[in-house]
């Protein structure tokens, strides 16, 4: 039962992050410029977008799981 309510409000909770922010960013750290012992190095922000009908298809997924109920050994 406890199993249950944990994979059933997981993905809920990221469905509802992704519909909040609708986008994943993260940092990276590459080189502009080399040349001999010069080094010049850029960080840049890149951001892929996450479309919404992902977040509502998790929320779904986690509803019917709490939903649905489980088969019982008889």
């Amino acid at each position: 039962m406890k199993n249950k309510l944990i994979l059933g409000i997981i993905p809920i909770l990221i469905g509802a992050a992704i519909l909040a922010y609708g986008h994943f960013s993260y940092k990276t750290t590459e080189t502009v410029l080399d040349v001999g012992p010069i080094k010049a190095t850029a960080e840049r922000t890149k951001t892929i977008p996450v479309p919404p009908w992902l977040g509502w298809v998790l929320i779904a997924c986690g509803a019917s799981v709490l939903v649905i109920p489980s088969r019982s050994k008889a």
